[in-house]
This record gives C-alpha cells, sequence and structure tokens, in this order.
C-alpha cells in the first residue's frame, strides 16, 4: 500500500514538474463553492463531512499537489429565496465548482446561473428526477436520483401485490417530480396511485391533519411518503392521532426518514411508538474499512464541536463529492489548463441597482472541468463513483429497513441491478442479473399494529357516500331485476346475488339503488352503462353484457349463473296422414335404398349358384330366389343359407347395412308421428341466418348491434320487441302477418318466457361470443368492478363500478374479493337455493332433440352404401378371378385330339352325362363357353377333371406298354 502511495505522488510530483517546464504555474489555491442548509438533518451531516474532506484532500500530496482547495460554503437557510441570493453571492467569488445545493428547488434555479457561468454543480443530496442533464447541462448528481428510489417502492409494492397507493409528498419541486416517477413505476406493475395528497411547504399541523383526513377516507391503506425530513416526522404524530398507524395500514417511506433515524441515534420513546412498522429506504452504501475510520473521525470531531446529530447517508455522499472535485480539478491543472474568470458582456451593473452583477465571472475552463467530472472512476465512502451516459451513478442500491421497538432492522435491498434481494448488491453484482419475478426476495416484516400477516392493503371508502347503483326499470323479466314502489323496493334473482356476496364481504359497504326507465319499455343498457362514465352512477345490476367495443373498460369478477345466446321459434304438432311411412326417407334414399337391396341379392346369387342347390334351379325360380332373398333379409327371415366364403362375407356386411336402415326408419317414423315440427322450418343459427325472415330481439341490449355487426344479418330484418307479450305476439303471426320467425336473446330471459309459452321452443345450439360482459367507464385510467355472469363469454347479470369519489380502477381489490364471495356462495349451495327461488324451470321442456324432424336423406347414409356396395365389387372380382383360373385348368386338362376308339367312346359318355344338350367346350377365348362353364355346378366339374387326371395316367402307363412290347 505505501509503494503504491509512493508510486501515485512520483507521478504527480512529475506531472507538475512536466507543467512547470512548459512554464504554465500551477495556482497556489482553488477555491470550490458549497450550498446547504447548515442547520437541518443533511446539512449538519453534510458541513462536517465537507469540511472534513476538504482537510483530507489538502494533506494528501497525491491530489493537487502544491494547491490548496479552497472551501466557501453558504446556508441557504431553508429558503428558495435565500437559497438563490446565497447562490448568486457564492458566484461572485470565482468558485471553479460548487458542491451542493441540498434542495431540489435551489438546484432548478442555481443550474441556470451555472449553466451561463459554465461553473460545474455537483449536489450530493438534489434527488429531483426531473434536475436532467438535457436541461442543465453543468448540473452533476453525485448521489441516487429518486428515479431509482421510486423505482425501489414500485418493486415492494409489486411484491406484496398492492394495487393501488395513496402518495403523500410536499408540494414543491422534490415532492412533485418523485411522485410522477412513482405513479410512471407503478403503472409499468399495474399499480396506480389512487390518490394524491400534496402537503404545501413549510404547512402547519392543522393543514396535515386536513391532508391526512381525507387520505384516510379513501379505500387505500398504503401510503408512499415522500416529504422533507425536517417537517416529516410532523406527520406520523398527527397520522397517530387519527389512528392511521394501527393494524391494516402500511407505510411506506423515502430515504428521508432514514437519515432523520441515523441522525437522531437513540429516539424518542414516544417518538418511535408512532412509526412502529413502516417499512424505510435508505441510500445503500457498502461497508469497509475506510467507511468505518470516516465514521469514528467524524463522530470525533462531533464531539468536539458540540454537534448533537449523528451522521447519515447523505454525509458519505458529500464527503465523496469533495473528492471527485479535487480528483477533477486535479487532473484539469495536469492537462495544463489554468485557472480564469472572464466578464460576461451582458451582466453589468443598472443603475441604482444594488445588484453587482458584474461580478459574476464565466469560469472559461467549466466545460473542460466538467469532462473530468464526467470521466471520474474512484471508489469512495459510498462505493464505486461513476457516472453512466445519463450522468447517474452507476450502481444505485437501498437498504430496505423495517422499523420496530428502538431502532430498525435490515429485511432486504434493492439494487438497478438486480431489484429485491436478502443479499447485498456487492454479492449479486458478482452475478449474472436476474430480475424475475421469482428471484425477488425481502426477509419478513412486522407491519403496524405489530402484526406479521400481510395487510390486505385496502377497505371500503369510508366518505359516508353509499355506493350508488344503477337498476334497469323494465317491463319484461321481472324475475331478474323487479323494482317496486320507491327504489329502496328493487328485487330479483341478480339483486339477491348482488347483496348476498356484499354480506360476505369483510367490511360494510352502504348501497343505494337507482332506477333507470320508466318501466314501460326497456331502457337503453348503452345510456346506463354512459352515466357510469360520467360518473353519475356507482354500480349497476342487471343483465348487461361485454361485447368486444367494451373491452377496453372493463372488469370481471367470479361468473355465478350459465348464459348464452340462443334462438326461439314456434312449433306445432305434425299433422299424421295414410302414407306417413314414405317420411321417414326422401325418394333419393327410398330409391337407392331399393336398388341396393337387389344388387345384393343378384351379388349373392352369382356367389351361391354354383356351389348352392337353393340358388339353383330354373330362370324363373333363380329369378324369384333373388329377389325373395333380397328383401326378406330386411327382417332377417331370409330361408337360403349361404354356402361360399365369400357369400357369407358379402352377407354379414349387408345384415350391418340393413340394421343401421331399419334402426334409423324406426326413429325417424317415430319422431315425426309423435313430436311438434317447427312452424317456420328454422332448425339453428346458421339456417335464421341464411334465410330472408324476420329476426326478433330485446330492445336496449346489445343483441341488435351483434347480429348486424357479427353475423351481417340486415338491420331491416331485425324488429325490437320489449316485453313477453310482444314476444309471444310476434312469434305467433309469423313472418306472413307481420311477426317474426324467431327470436334471439339471453338463455335465462328465453328459460323464463317458455315457463309460461309452451308453443314455442329453443332451435339448435347455445351460441356466444367471447368477451360479453358488463362495462364501465374507465377515463383517466379509472375502472370498474363487477359481478356478473357468464358462460363461453356470455353474462347475464352483473355488477360494476366506475370512478367517483370512491372510484375503482383496473385490478382493483373489490373484485377479488367478491370473486371470493360469490365462490362462497356456490359453495355453500346458496347461489342455487337463489336461482331455484326466482328462476322457475321451464313447464314445457327444453329437449329441442325432436324439433323439425327432417327426412333422412342419402347424405346420412352414402359413406355406408359406398362401403357396402366396394365389398360386393371385390367380392365379384375375387370370384370371376377364381372362375377363370378354374376354367384355364379345366381346359388344360381335355383328351388329346385323336383319341383311340375305347379312349373316345369314354369321353363322349361322360361329357354327356353331365351337359347332353350342350358341345364340349374347346378353347379358352370363347366368352360364352365360359359362361356355360360358370354356370356348371363346381362339384361336377371337379369330377370331370378328376376323371380326365386319371384317364391321361392310363394312356401313359398304356403307351409304356406298348413300346416294351415293340
Amino acid at each position: 500500500m505505501g509503494a503504491g502511495r509512493l508510486l501515485v505522488l512520483c507521478l504527480a510530483l512529475c506531472a507538475a514538474a512536466a507543467a512547470a517546464q512548459r512554464g504554465i504555474r500551477r495556482p497556489r489555491t482553488v477555491s470550490v463553492g458549497a450550498l446547504f442548509t447548515y442547520e437541518s438533518t443533511i446539512g449538519r451531516a453534510a458541513r462536517l463531512a465537507i469540511e472534513l474532506a476538504v482537510d483530507d484532500v489538502n494533506a494528501d500530496r497525491t491530489v493537487l499537489a502544491g494547491t490548496t482547495l479552497n472551501l466557501i460554503s453558504q446556508d441557504t437557510n431553508c429558503s428558495g429565496f435565500l437559497g438563490t441570493i446565497e447562490a448568486l453571492q457564492l458566484m461572485e467569488k470565482n468558485v471553479v465548482a460548487v458542491i451542493g445545493p441540498q434542495s431540489s428547488g435551489i438546484g432548478h434555479v442555481i443550474s441556470h446561473v451555472v449553466n451561463e457561468l459554465h461553473v460545474p454543480l455537483l449536489s450530493f443530496a438534489a434527488t429531483d428526477p426531473t434536475l436532467s442533464a438535457s436541461e442543465y447541462p453543468y448540473f452533476l448528481r453525485s448521489t441516487i436520483s429518486d428515479y431509482f428510489q421510486m423505482h425501489a417502492v414500485a418493486s415492494i409494492i409489486d411484491y406484496f401485490q398492492w394495487k393501488e397507493v395513496t402518495a403523500i409528498f410536499v408540494d414543491d419541486d422534490y415532492g412533485r417530480g418523485g411522485v410522477s416517477v412513482l405513479g410512471d413505476a407503478l403503472g409499468a406493475k399495474r399499480a396506480r396511485i389512487s390518490h394524491k395528497a400534496a402537503i404545501p411547504p413549510n404547512s402547519d399541523t392543522d393543514l396535515i391533519n386536513d391532508v391526512l383526513f381525507r387520505a384516510n377516507m379513501m379505500e387505500s391503506r398504503v401510503f408512499v411518503v415522500h416529504v422533507n425530513p425536517d417537517a416529516g416526522m410532523r406527520i406520523f404524530a398527527i397520522a397517530n392521532k387519527l389512528q392511521m398507524m394501527g393494524t391494516g395500514y402500511v407505510w411506506i417511506v423515502t430515504d428521508w426518514l432514514a437519515a432523520v433515524l441515523d441522525s437522531s441515534g437513540p429516539g424518542d420513546p414516544k417518538a418511535m411508538s408512532y412509526i412502529q412498522g413502516l417499512i424505510v429506504l435508505r441510500q445503500h452504501t457498502p461497508d469497509s474499512d475506510a467507511k468505518r475510520k470516516f465514521v469514528a473521525k467524524w463522530n470525533n470531531a462531533a464531539n468536539n464541536r458540540s454537534i448533537a446529530s449523528g451522521m447519515n447517508s447523505y454525509g458519505f455522499y458529500a464527503y465523496d463529492s469533495v473528492w471527485v472535485v479535487a480528483r477533477a480539478i486535479n487532473e484539469y491543472l495536469n492537462s495544463g489548463q489554468q485557472i480564469t474568470f472572464s466578464a460576461d458582456p451582458r451582466l453589468h451593473n443598472s443603475n441604482g441597482s444594488s445588484l453587482r452583477l458584474s461580478k459574476l465571472k464565466i469560469f472559461d475552463g467549466g466545460d473542460q472541468l466538467l469532462q473530468q467530472l464526467l470521466l471520474t472512476n474512484m471508489t469512495g465512502l459510498t462505493g464505486l463513483v461513476q457516472f453512466n451516459a445519463d450522468r447517474n451513478l452507476v450502481r444505485p442500491a437501498y437498504d430496505i429497513l423495517n422499523v420496530g421497538g428502538t431502532g430498525s432492522r435490515l429485511i432486504g435491498y434493492w439494487s438497478n441491478y438486480s431489484g429485491l434481494s436478502v443479499s447485498s448488491p456487492e454479492i449479486l453484482y458478482r452475478k449474472p442479473p436476474n430480475t424475475s419475478t421469482s428471484a425477488q426476495q425481502l426477509h419478513s416484516v412486522v407491519w403496524p399494529g405489530d402484526t406479521t400477516t400481510k395487510p390486505r392493503g385496502w377497505v371500503f371508502p369510508n366518505n359516508g357516500q353509499p355506493l350508488r347503483v344503477g337498476v334497469p326499470n323494465k317491463p319484461s323479466f321481472r324475475e331478474l331485476v323487479s323494482v317496486g314502489k320507491g327504489p329502496d323496493n328493487v328485487t330479483g334473482y341478480s339483486v339477491d346475488i348482488f347483496n348476498a356476496a356484499i354480506k360476505l364481504l369483510p367490511y360494510p359497504v352502504p348501497c343505494q339503488f337507482i332506477t333507470i326507465g320508466d318501466g314501460s319499455k326497456n331502457p337503453n343498457y348503452d345510456d346506463i352503462i354512459s352515466r357510469i362514465a360520467t360518473n353519475a352512477l356507482d354500480a349497476a345490476v342487471g343483465d348487461f353484457a361485454i361485447v368486444r367495443n367494451r373491452t377496453k373498460i372493463a372488469e370481471f369478477t367470479q361468473p355465478y349463473i350459465e348464459a348464452g345466446l340462443v334462438i326461439v321459434a314456434p312449433v306445432r304438432k305434425a299433422n299424421s296422414n295414410a302414407w306417413a311411412f314414405f317420411k321417414p326417407f326422401t325418394l333419393e334414399m327410398w330409391c337407392v335404398t331399393g336398388t341396393l337391396f337387389i344388387f345384393v341379392g343378384v351379388v349373392v346369387w352369382i356367389l351361391e349358384h354354383r356351389s348352392n342347390e337353393e340358388f339353383r334351379g330354373s330362370p324363373r325360380r333363380q329369378i324369384l330366389t333373388i329377389f325373395w332373398f333380397s328383401f326378406s333379409t330386411m327382417f332377417f327371415a331370409h330361408r337360403e343359407n349361404t354356402v361360399s366364403a365369400l357369400g357369407r362375407f358379402v352377407l354379414i356386411i349387408w345384415l350391418f347395412v340393413v340394421l343401421i336402415i331399419n334402426s334409423s326408419y324406426t326413429a325417424s317414423l317415430t319422431s315425426i308421428l309423435t313430436v311438434q315440427q317447427l312452424a317456420t322450418g328454422i332448425t339453428g343459427l346458421d339456417n335464421l341466418v341464411a334465410s330472408a325472415l324476420p329476426i326478433g330481439y330485446p330492445a336496449g341490449k346489445f343483441v341488435r348491434n351483434y347480429l348486424i355487426d357479427e353475423l351481417n344479418i340486415p338491420e331491416s330484418r331485425l324488429v325490437p320487441l320489449s316485453t313477453v307479450e310482444e314476444y309471444a305476439n310476434a312469434l305467433n303471426r309469423g313472418p306472413k302477418d307481420g311477426g317474426v320467425a324467431a327470436v334471439v336473446d339471453e338463455m335465462p330471459c328465453v328459460e323464463i318466457f317458455l315457463s309460461t309459452h309452451c308453443n314455442f321452443r329453443i332451435v339448435g345450439q347455445e351460441f356466444t361470443k367471447e368477451g360479453w360482459g358488463f362495462v364501465c367507464s374507465a377515463s383517466n385510467e379509472s375502472l370498474c368492478i363487477y359481478s356478473y355472469t357468464f358462460v363461453k363469454g356470455r353474462i347475464i347479470s352483473a355488477l360494476f363500478f366506475s370512478p367517483s369519489l370512491q372510484a375503482f380502477q383496473r385490478d382493483s381489490p373489490l373484485a377479488a374479493d367478491l370473486s371470493t364471495a360469490i365462490l362462497q356462495l356456490s359453495e355453500s349451495g346458496q347461489l342455487q337455493r337463489i336461482h331455484d327461488e326466482w328462476l322457475t324451470d321451464p313447464t314445457c321442456g327444453d329437449d329441442d332433440s325432436g324439433l323439425g324432424a327432417v327426412r333422412l336423406g342419402l347424405g346420412s347414409f352414402w359413406g355406408l352404401f359406398l362401403l357396402c356396395a366396394l365389398i360386393c365389387v371385390f367380392a365379384l372380382m375375387v370370384y370371376f378371378a377364381r372362375i377363370c383360373w378354374q376354367y384355364s385348368r379345366y381346359s388344360s386338362s381335355e383328351p388329346p385330339s385323336e383319341p383311340s376308339d375305347s379312349a373316345a367312346a369314354v369321353t363322349t359318355a361322360t361329357i354327356a352325362q353331365i351337359r347332353p344338350e350342350k358341345p364340349k367346350p374347346t378353347r379358352l377365348g370363347s366368352f360364352k363357353e365360359l359362361i356355360q362353364f360358370a354356370d356348371t355346378k363346381e362339384e361336377e366339374i371337379k369330377k370331370v377333371m378328376k376323371r380326365r387326371l386319371s384317364e391321361k395316367d392310363t394312356r401313359a402307363t398304356g403307351s409304356a406298354h406298348s413300346v416294351s412290347s415293340a
């Protein structure tokens, strides 16, 4: 270590000697300014730290060798006006750099001055993120920007899965800038600031009390406090009086409170009792020998000067800031630059003015010194000191503390590198970054009220205003929502479900029902939703729907009834007649079936003719056998046995086909003779859309837009209907008398309608579109939450909330609580009991399996018929191939053309016995001879062939004896 310092000293001396050789004379002193409030929590720690840093710099011969660093301090007195005056006075003293200011507000003002005078401004405490390098090029922040602190706060909120917070902040540049970043950081994690409680600077106790009282009326119980350290403790004393420091509350405090706690040492027990359970952030400074030595040195100097407060993290950054400036000035002088100032011609003394503006000089080397500052790369008390392209420190990190007892305990860290962790940032820097959700960790927290159970983070707003719940007052389907005399007399299935769910919430939710509509016609549901969007209503209960154009402003809870769009059509009894037994099959089906019967009979006759006596005989008998066998198989009453393998194979397949035909015919005939028939011929959605018939729909609902926009049905075909009586009248009249062919409505409404109208039925299947349900306004990112019922995307009842004094936004926690309540209703059976009480099961039944029974056509059986025909053809091909093979063998077994007299006599006699009336076949090419051969019994052919082979053997033996005799 001593050798290294000696080497640095030699290099510095060599640089100074080189500068002297070039004729450049280093100044004996260099003045550096400091701006902060002496009597403040941060100022007391920073003042002594800066003075100690200047002493250390001047004592170190490796830095500014031969040049003394002169510190000029100015007290800003916690005043923006006085701070600005002090800063201007400081600029008159030809300082090359300024350490400070402490206040972000003064930083905004002074940054304009230093931009003109080219004096770098290095602040150790101005954390306002809006103090940006793009606007203030000579402003450099040597501490951590609140941009990172607010992202750390957002990570903590996301870690505990809270979605809404109340921000309590001082209403100045420092407070507004931090809260603005907090809102953006929370938005990235699907959370938000639900209420901003701004406290004006220098507010008295009454004003703070009013601000906190209004914040306590809101639903969020997660408070983020971002104020100045010198007045911040009053907030908790007042909050304690308002009973806001007990169980259920969450307080997250930025690093100002850590500075207060570190500076105050052993705290006042009464003051500490106000802040039990708080989560506090503190700028992370790694532990090191240099840090421990400095703290001991600072404490000794503080004792000697009778400074009562202690050291805090801002003091460490102030100490490092002096060294950053000293090293930059050293590099600036070593490069051969001189410290000179020049007058600004635009600044001159005005006549009669006491402002000596002409004394404000421009630092000629300001830009070069700024570049040296930006190139800083050193290790100080706060760790690595290095600036990135945005002129922020490269490794921002925070300690996360939990206040308890007489002090605080460390529960984790946050760094821009890896997010929340229980490991120190120095360890994580040696590993690959991991900001995934599963990697985020904190130790357990003791919350206000001395509990380790995580608070829910919100309650229903305690502002004394009931929830304004709108209900549609309509003339139809009062089983869902029924409005009696007065707004308080509201009943119905949807209302009872809503009330039961509200009672299960772990907090009171006062409600006031507001009826919408005059009861003579259906109100427009879009108008009701518009009232919610404009805050005229807080909620609505009824048969609303979520549709595509509303999904951007919709939230959902657990559904509690299945529903969807269905088609209702009129039905009538079928008129039976003497020829009804022909109706199950179409004419085409009858023709093809009869043809196939005959075809199969012919195939079986061909396959059995040579080997089965029951399929032989006279031509008349064989034709009758074909027809009898074919049609007797319809009743499985055929008497003829099949003996060939191919015949049996074909018969098995055919009997299966006959079984299917018989079963289908029986079922269709039964349906035609016993069930109702559709009066309009509408059998489902596709059939309805393809027709040109008029369609009824419930007035005021989304069904009209759905039919037009999604199903492309012309508006001229749609007829609005409001009451159950209008439904029945329009369906009974039918399209020809000015009525409708069918009505499209929601399943629960249709079930209610069918319970009292038995001459109508549901046709086709329930059809829906994904994303239907309730909506409410989410202007300014506010949204509603609602309880609704749907299946496959379709709903029937819902509750939804809109922004107001008790506005709920996207991801509102009330939605989750209502979902839990609805699940409890379902598990306990209360949901079903309410359903049975209000929604009567249809007395007419809802089975539409026999509605509009249609005649069976070839389209339902062509595959079966084709399979049977192919099998028959295959069997015939095998059969004829076998015939040809046998005929070939038979022809090759004929005797020689010139037989002996005795042999010829035997052959002639044998053929005559087989077929005495026909000549013997002589060649394979004759088709007629082949047919004659196929008509011969197979058994007789085999006998002839066997005899011929025996004769050949006899002739061969006789010839051999003749040759021997010769």
